[in-house]
């Protein structure tokens, strides 16, 4: 060795030899920071639609979800998912489902700070303030809001049985979360599950073939056995669930407790968990009932009358939490390239970049003031008619709108990240396996197209209620104008609209951006949103306008 490299004695290389053990220009995980202070429509939200008196609980709820520990459990959480355990070692069936510590400590933190039971507690702006928990709790994992949200959800389908809901309300309004899997009577918190979909029908309902049996009376109102099965039955560890089977005079909601009482179990037999390809920290089964209790919810024949209830509230939070990964994605792809250098300068400098993190930026944006806008609905709905119309449109459309951004909103900011975006130590790949998702739960996008023509059949001044919110500024932009003109055209083929209804969609979502975008944000930001999306043609990212001022666009999502 010695004289194979005695030829390079006495040269003095032109470098320094790196050591393997130290890197230069990388990238560091984006850990331990606020998650409301450093969102501006966040923080602007709280002014526009009233939510001011809420601004010291988000920040401290924005700093949690910043933290390491926080976000590092949302990691353990999916990449331990949860198992199923059938029976004991004496062959006794006890279908427990067995979580990470992390799952727990995320729903935990859930219940603990009210995102299931904040609205119903007559608070000012409360869906509002619920809504930005929601926004930032997703940003550290999703799966397990599922359960958090059936739960909050459950509420007004509940109340259709009076001595239920007095009976249960206290315990799932509690803020304990007791996961502990026993009699309910005995728990200081309750968690809810929802099964209506059967192998056979799916989305339709109505083809359902389980069968509820009369059984009698008792203080809580009609029992009935359920026998039958469900396709999908989430988050199985539930104390209560909601479901749908077919009664003597139709299709019927019924409340199904996990346990019938002290140390008897429900017959409800959990098959198999599902492995999903994202969400993968919540458990969602494949069920079968072998005459299970369960009491009628609302009246005989009204089950899908009876449970939209809870699924306009599952729906809510689908477009919330999809705003919320549209902004962790953003945020992840701008952190990296203020970090990164390419080419003698940093990535967030160079201009062709600049184009691709101004377009996430400006996506992100127009998603989150629109779920804080249906939020505010949701606040005013009870003593303001034109608001509770708005709903009827404005949930179904964001739904459907902001659902389906997410995925090529993800990967085009895992592009970002390049290579170190596509590792599994990384958050990207959970962001974009979680990505499809929510497009998916409660209702896919032709469900939603075909409800919102229901919705304008029914109900056309819910319709009214949703344009009258765009045609305010309509007057100033000839864009918006051009939208709403194309909207009234297609509404008026009465030939063509079922298969031209997401067309619809996508117009009326896009309408109310701009909308809400020329009202409450910056007009650089709200011209190049109308610029880049409202001329009918399909967006692709990085592609603004000549002239957008991309840098205060990165600066307004990211103000570091």
């Amino acid at each position: 060795m010695e004289q194979q490299f005695s030829h390079f004695r006495g040269l003095t290389m032109p470098f320094e030899i790196a050591s393997p053990d130290r890197a230069e220009n990388v990238s560091h995980d984006l850990v331990d920071y606020n998650m409301l202070r450093q969102d501006n429509v966040l923080l602007e939200g709280l002014n526009h639609f009233s939510g001011q008196t809420w601004q010291d609980q988000l920040e401290s709820f924005g700093e949690l979800c910043g933290r390491e520990e926080t976000l590092h459990d949302g990691n353990l959480a999916n990449r331990f998912p949860p198992t199923l355990r059938t029976h004991d070692h004496f062959g006794n069936r006890v279908d427990r489902i067995e979580f990470h510590p992390s799952y727990h400590r995320l729903l935990d933190s859930y219940i603990r700070n009210g995102l299931h039971s904040e609205p119903w507690e007559q608070k000012k702006a409360a869906y509002l303030a619920r809504a930005m928990k929601m926004y930032m709790q997703t940003q550290v994992e999703a799966g397990h809001c599922c359960p958090g949200t059936m739960t909050f959800a459950a509420i007004p389908t509940l109340r259709h049985n009076p001595n239920i809901a007095k009976a249960l309300e206290p315990q799932i309004l509690s803020r304990r979360y007791d996961p502990r899997d026993q009699f309910y009577g005995d728990k200081s918190g309750l968690i809810f599950g929802m099964g209506m979909t059967e192998k056979q029908g799916g989305s339709d309902v109505r083809a359902n073939t389980t069968q509820a049996i009369p059984q009698g009376k008792d203080s809580w109102g009609d029992i009935y056995e359920i026998i039958g099965h469900k396709f999908f039955l989430s988050a199985p560890m539930s104390d209560f669930f909601l479901v749908l089977a077919q009664a003597p005079e139709g299709l019927s909601c019924f409340l199904m407790p996990r346990w019938q009482d002290v140390g008897v179990k429900n017959k409800i037999y959990i098959q198999q968990l599902k492995d999903k390809m994202g969400n993968r920290s919540n458990a969602s089964s494949e069920v079968e009932f072998h005459g299970a209790k369960a009491w009628l919810i609302g009246e005989q024949g009204r089950g899908v009358a009876t449970i939209i209830n809870m699924v306009a509230h599952t729906r809510f939070d689908c477009l919330v939490s999809s705003a919320g990964l549209i902004r962790q994605s953003t945020v992840q792809a701008i952190h990296h390239c203020h970090q990164r250098k390419a080419f003698g300068k940093k990535l967030v400098d160079q201009d062709l970049m600049k184009q691709v993190l101004a377009d996430l930026a400006l996506e992100s944006e127009a998603a989150s003031i629109f779920a804080l806008r249906v939020a505010h609905a949701f606040d005013q709905q009870s003593h303001n008619e034109t608001e509770r119309n708005f709903l009827r449109i404005a949930t179904a459309v964001g739904k459907y709108w902001l659902c389906k951004q997410v995925p090529l909103h993800t990967y085009e900011a895992m592009e970002c990240l390049g290579g170190s975006g596509v590792m599994e130590t990384s958050m990207m790949p959970r962001l974009y396996r979680e990505a499809p998702i929510n497009a998916i739960w409660e209702g896919c996008g032709n469900i939603q197209a075909l409800d919102l023509l229901r919705v304008i059949d029914r109900h056309p001044e819910a319709l009214e209620a949703y344009l009258e919110d765009v045609r305010d500024v309509a007057s100033e932009n000839s864009l918006v104008k051009a939208c709403l003109q194309r909207i009234t055209e297609s509404l008026q083929d009465r030939d063509h609209l079922a298969s031209q209804s997401r067309r619809v969609m996508i117009d009326l979502a896009l309408a109310l951006q701009a909308s809400l975008l020329i009202r409450y944000s910056k007009s650089e930001i709200a011209d190049a949103f109308c610029s880049s999306r409202l001329l009918g043609s399909h967006h692709h990212y990085g592609v603004l306008p000549r002239g957008t001022d991309c840098s205060l666009m990165i600066a307004r999502a990211w103000p570091i």
